[in-house]
C-alpha cells in the first residue's frame, strides 16, 4: 500500500520501526567490530600464555623419563580455552586419544562465525629431554570458544531488545490510537458540516493543541449555524418584503389606476354620446371632457412614475450618482414642504457599480423617510464622501431620535443587510437631537464603475 494511503498512526509506527531497524543494524555492526577485536586479542594472549606454559613444562620435565614426558604433556594441556595443544611423537603421530568432551557441533551459526573469526595461528615447539628430541608440541589458536560466548551474549541481547521494542511498538500503537482519536472525531464532525448539519460539536480533549482545534471548530460550527439561521431569516424577510411590495403595488393599482381608468372610460363614453347625438355638437362639453381626460392622464403618469421610481430609481445607472441623490432629496422637499432637505455629494464619483449605487440611494431614501415619518424632523442633512477607497454616508436629522422601545423594522434591517452584503458597516445612533445613520462601504480598486465608462449613446 503506498505511503500516501497510510494512516497517521501507521506512518508514525513505521517511522519508529525503521529507526529501530537502523539502530539494530548499527548495533550489530558495533558488536561484530568489537567482537573481532576481542577474539583476536583473547586468542593471541592465550597463545602467548600457553606457549610459555608449554616451554616451562618441557624444561621442568627434563629430569623425567623420556617415555612419560609426552604422555604428561598431552594430559596436562588437554583442556585449554582459546588454544589447542597437540603433542606429536618424533614420527609425527598424535600422542593420546582425541579430546573427549569436545562438541561435535557449534551453537553459533556459520555466518556469525565467519564475520568474527580471526585468522588461525599455529606455532610448533620441539620437545627435548636430555638433548634428545622426543616430539613436537603444536599450538593452534581456537577462537570458537570465545565466539560461542559472544554468540550467546548477542542472542540474549537481541531477544531482550526485540521483546522490549515489540512491547514499545504495541504500546506506541495503542497510545497513538488514543492520542489521534480526537482527529477521527474531528473528521466525522467535518463530515457533518459537509452535509449541512451545523449541530456538530467536539468535546475538548486533554491535549492542549487538539483542544485549541476543537475550540476553533466549535466556534466555526456555531458561526455557520448562526449564518444559516440569519440566511433563513433573510429569506423569510425577502419573501415578506416581496409579498408586501406586491400587495402595496396591487393596492396602488386598485386605488389609483382603477378610478382613473373608470373616469377615462366615463369621459370616453360621454364624448361618444355627444358626437353621435342628434343635436349639434357642443364643443364646450367636448373641451371639458378633453381637459378632464388630460388631468386624469397626468394623474396616471404621476402614479406610474412614483411606482416605477419605487421599483427602480429613475436615472440611476444612467445619470451620475450625486445627481440622482440630489433629485431624491429635491423630491422629498416637494412632498414635505415643512422639512428642509440638504445634500452634499460633491466628493462622490459618477458611480461605483449598480449594487453600490443602489445601496447608497436606498439608504438615503429610507433614512429620510424614517426621519420625516417617525422622527417628525424639520431638517434632514445627508452627506457622502469617497476617501481612501471607502464611501462614507451620513444622514442626520433633528427629529425625536430613537425611542428606548424602538424595534428594528424591515426598512432598517433591509439597509443593514444591503450594506453588510457589500462588506460594509451600518450604525444607527441618537444625535441629540434627532438620529444619525452612518454607512461605510469599501470600494475595491478592481470594482468596475459601470456608469463612469458609459458613452453618451449608452446613457440616452
Amino acid at each position: 500500500m503506498p505511503w500516501s494511503h497510510w494512516s497517521t498512526r501507521t506512518r508514525l509506527v513505521a517511522v519508529v520501526l525503521l529507526i529501530d531497524v537502523m539502530a539494530a543494524a548499527i548495533s550489530c555492526g558495533v558488536v561484530v567490530f568489537n567482537a573481532r577485536n576481542a577474539v583476536r586479542v583473547e586468542t593471541r594472549a592465550s597463545l602467548a600464555t600457553v606457549e610459555n606454559l608449554v616451554a616451562d613444562t618441557i624444561r621442568l620435565s627434563d629430569t623425567a623419563a623420556p617415555e612419560t614426558v609426552l604422555q604428561t604433556l598431552d594430559l596436562r594441556f588437554r583442556a585449554l580455552r582459546h588454544v589447542r595443544v597437540t603433542v606429536l611423537d618424533v614420527e609425527g603421530h598424535r600422542v593420546g586419544p582425541d579430546e573427549p568432551g569436545r562438541k561435535a557441533s557449534r551453537e553459533a551459526p556459520a555466518w556469525f562465525s565467519d564475520m568474527i573469526l580471526p585468522p588461525i595461528e599455529r606455532h610448533s615447539l620441539p620437545i627435548r629431554v636430555g638433548g634428545r628430541v622426543l616430539g613436537t608440541a603444536q599450538i593452534m589458536t581456537q577462537p570458537m570458544d570465545e565466539i560461542e560466548e559472544i554468540w550467546g551474549y548477542a542472542r540474549a541481547l537481541s531477544l531482550t531488545t526485540f521483546t522490549i521494542n515489540a512491547a514499545m511498538l504495541v504500546a506506541l500503537f495503542l497510545a497513538l490510537g488514543k492520542i489521534l482519536a480526537p482527529l477521527n472525531r474531528l473528521g466525522k464532525a467535518l463530515t457533518q458540516l459537509e452535509h449541512h448539519d451545523y449541530t456538530a460539536r467536539l468535546h475538548p480533549p486533554g491535549t492542549p493543541e487538539l483542544a485549541v482545534i476543537a475550540e476553533r471548530f466549535n466556534k466555526v460550527a456555531e458561526a455557520l449555524a448562526q449564518t444559516r439561521s440569519a440566511n433563513a431569516n433573510l429569506n423569510q424577510k425577502l419573501l415578506t418584503a416581496q409579498d408586501d411590495e406586491r400587495r402595496r403595488t396591487a393596492l396602488e393599482l386598485h386605488d389609483d389606476f382603477g378610478p382613473c381608468l373608470f373616469a377615462l372610460e366615463a369621459n370616453a363614453a360621454s364624448i361618444a354620446r355627444i358626437a353621435t347625438g342628434a343635436k349639434e355638437v357642443d364643443r364646450s362639453k367636448l373641451a371639458a371632457r378633453a381637459a378632464e381626460i388630460g388631468t386624469i392622464v397626468g394623474q396616471v403618469q404621476g402614479v406610474n412614475r412614483a411606482l416605477l421610481n419605487r421599483l427602480r430609481p429613475h436615472g440611476l445607472g444612467q445619470a451620475p450618482l450625486p445627481t440622482c441623490l440630489d433629485l431624491l432629496l429635491r423630491g422629498f422637499g416637494e412632498r414635505h414642504p415643512g422639512t428642509t432637505f440638504i445634500g452634499r455629494f460633491d466628493n462622490l464619483e459618477r458611480g461605483y457599480g449598480d449594487l453600490v449605487d443602489l445601496t447608497i440611494f436606498r439608504c438615503v431614501q429610507e433614512s429620510a423617510t424614517n426621519a420625516v415619518r417617525h422622527g417628525g424632523a424639520t431638517r434632514v442633512e445627508a452627506t457622502a464622501d469617497d476617501r481612501d477607497g471607502t464611501v462614507t454616508v451620513e444622514i442626520r436629522d433633528d427629529g425625536t431620535g430613537i425611542p428606548a422601545e424602538h424595534r428594528i423594522g424591515l426598512g432598517l434591517s433591509g439597509m443593514r443587510e444591503r450594506v453588510e452584503a457589500l462588506q460594509g458597516t451600518f450604525t444607527l445612533d441618537n444625535n441629540s437631537p434627532g438620529a444619525i445613520v452612518r454607512i461605510a462601504i469599501p470600494i475595491p480598486p478592481e470594482r468596475s464603475r459601470e456608469t463612469e465608462d458609459l458613452s453618451p449613446a449608452q446613457s440616452v
